[in-house]
């Protein structure tokens, strides 16, 4: 697992050992952290990053959906290059928050209740 701006990555996919840390870390951009999963892909010794949702996601058309990668991968890189997919975790830091904001919103929405009681 690797952390990049406060995001939790787990490699999914490491192609002809096209994972690296390292270069990842240093290519990742703000843009890519609404994606719930990152494909990278070496061309000319240099790193590429797209972000892909999952397929169910709201924001999701059949370009960004992750079971478009395969497609993405044929047509858009170079035939056998080295990638990797990394999927967006939640920490255990992260899960703690969002339980705690929607026990807080029951607790709104529970209180709002009595009130109109």
């Amino acid at each position: 697992m690797v952390c990049v701006n406060g995001n939790h990555y787990e490699v999914l996919e490491n192609f002809r050992d096209g994972w690296n840390e390292e270069e990842f870390t240093s290519r990742y951009s703000e843009i890519l952290h609404k994606y719930d999963y990152i494909v990278g892909d070496w061309g000319y010794n240099q790193l590429r990053l797209r972000g892909f949702f999952e397929d169910h996601h709201d924001k999701a058309n059949h370009e960004t959906k992750i079971s478009a990668a395969p497609e993405y991968l044929l047509e858009f890189c170079n035939f056998g290059c080295a990638y990797f997919i990394v999927k967006k975790v939640k920490s255990k830091g992260q899960n703690k928050d969002s339980n705690s904001s929607s026990k807080k919103q029951k607790e709104k929405v529970a209180h709002k209740s009595e009130k109109g009681s």
